[in-house]
């Protein structure tokens, strides 16, 4: 059997206070940290979602102390990885690799620990992965040969070394074979939709399992639009879960889509006032009263307070981080459909339009980026540069309710425009797009 290796470090996109550059993390795993560590002849083991959410765990502290070797890309100084870190050199003398970005001033507790440096581009991707790759894999493979490089058992000369049973490691082995086992067969179940992912979640005990795979399940049952499942597991999860901020806001988003909108309100503003303002929270609830408002209008009910309570949180957002243009759009959008215009809408404009745009022209822009400045397009009445950021976002959609989300505010900009006496076969054309796009999934 392989030894596992266990990865310590942030994931998906993350800003780099230093460089001020936004770093690519998963791309750094898929092509560097990953195949080096399979080059060397070992399992990789990353902490994955859970850690993301912020959920410290048995199974993680089980990880960092008893697997055999680890690596940690100590970029960005994240808190967690620190942590991780420091329970790593707690419990195991040697086989501990670090790696950082080409360039970083590590902190001073650790500016002493020889780590082996990489180079990101200025597209926030691995510029030399394979150079890295290699790198990596020799220092794995010097770790072999056990050598201290924990500052604890380097300086305190008669520090306790652990001895682990091998009863325990076994049940280890086992429990990550599992998780790694549901892991994969989420992956496929998601590509399958909602009756596949529903039959798997029948098998799993989220009070029970691996939190990773508990968490794991929570974005899968999203992924195929099963609010329901997405509700219902979360009031089964253990509560050092449903703490996390990551998925008290998924709640409030499912709490949402099944209308249980009162409900999704009280949870996402007591995220609110527990850690202030976020480009993610507040669009999520500015999403909950532009849903009230669209069920009111619907209803031929009074809409004009939950419309200006949406803009407010969507504004409120895209001020907490106006790198994240998602809440910008929606307000400025909002702004739109108002009887009478708005000042704020041409003010904030040009900064969500100079946001959006630089995160769409990176490499690594997702399905988000590009409709974003589809939308953006639109709101400028520009149809050949909205039909020229569609074409982009078409091919970069990985769930179905990604179209669907962007063509429903384009349907509703499409409606206010014609209101206007506007002139709307171009939109009603990209909108027709991407209600086609969703085709391309299975039907849940």
């Amino acid at each position: 059997m392989k030894s596992f290796c266990f990865v310590l470090m942030p994931f998906q996109k993350k800003l780099d206070q230093q460089s001020q550059q936004t770093i690519d993390f998963d791309a750094v795993y898929e092509q560097i940290i990953r195949p080096a560590i399979e080059d060397a002849a070992m399992e990789p083991l990353r902490g994955d979602e859970e850690m993301a959410a912020g959920i410290i765990h048995k199974h993680m502290f089980e990880r960092l102390m008893l697997c055999d070797f680890a690596v940690a890309d100590l970029t960005t100084a994240n808190a967690n990885v620190f942590y991780e870190l420091g329970i790593r050199h707690a419990g195991r003398p040697h086989s501990t690799v670090l790696m950082f970005r080409k360039g970083m001033h590590l902190p001073f507790d650790v500016a002493s620990l020889r780590g082996l440096e990489y180079e990101i581009g200025p597209d926030g991707l691995p510029s030399d992965p394979e150079t890295a790759r290699i790198a990596l894999t020799e220092k794995l493979n010097t770790s072999r040969q056990p050598r201290e490089d924990s500052p604890l058992f380097q300086l305190i000369d008669k520090w306790p070394r652990p001895a682990v049973a091998h009863l325990k490691t076994d049940l280890f082995r086992e429990l990550a074979d599992y998780s790694a086992s549901y892991k994969k067969k989420l992956l496929e179940a998601r590509k399958s939709g909602q009756k596949a992912v529903r039959n798997l979640a029948a098998e799993i005990d989220p009070a029970k399992a691996d939190p990773g795979v508990v968490v794991d399940l929570m974005l899968s049952l999203r992924a195929v639009e099963d609010w329901q499942g997405v509700v219902s597991l979360i009031e089964q999860m253990p509560s050092l879960i449903t703490e996390t901020t990551m998925v008290r806001e998924q709640y409030g988003m499912a709490l949402n889509r099944v209308k249980r909108r009162d409900e999704a309100i009280d949870v996402l503003e007591d995220v609110i006032r527990q850690h202030g303002p976020s480009s993610e929270t507040n669009g999520l609830l500015g999403r909950v009263f532009k849903d009230k408002w669209k069920d009111a209008r619907a209803d031929g009910a009074p809409d004009r307070g939950f419309l200006k309570k949406a803009i407010h949180y969507y504004l409120e957002g895209f001020e907490a981080d106006i790198r994240d243009p998602y809440p910008g759009v929606n307000a400025v959008t909002l702004l739109e459909m108002l009887d009478t215009r708005d000042e704020r809408q041409e003010e904030i404009f040009p900064v969500v339009w100079y946001s959006a745009k630089r995160r769409a022209e990176r490499k690594s822009a997702d399905y988000w980026d590009l409709a974003t400045m589809v939308e953006l397009s639109v709101l400028g009445r520009d149809a050949d540069s909205a039909a020229d950021y569609l074409d982009d976002a078409l091919v970069t959609i990985r769930e179905p309710w990604e179209p669907k989300t962007t063509a429903d505010n384009l349907q509703m900009l499409a409606d206010k425009f014609l209101e206007n006496g506007e002139e709307t076969d171009w939109l009603k054309s990209i909108v027709e797009d991407l209600r086609d796009a969703q085709t391309r999934f299975p039907a849940n």
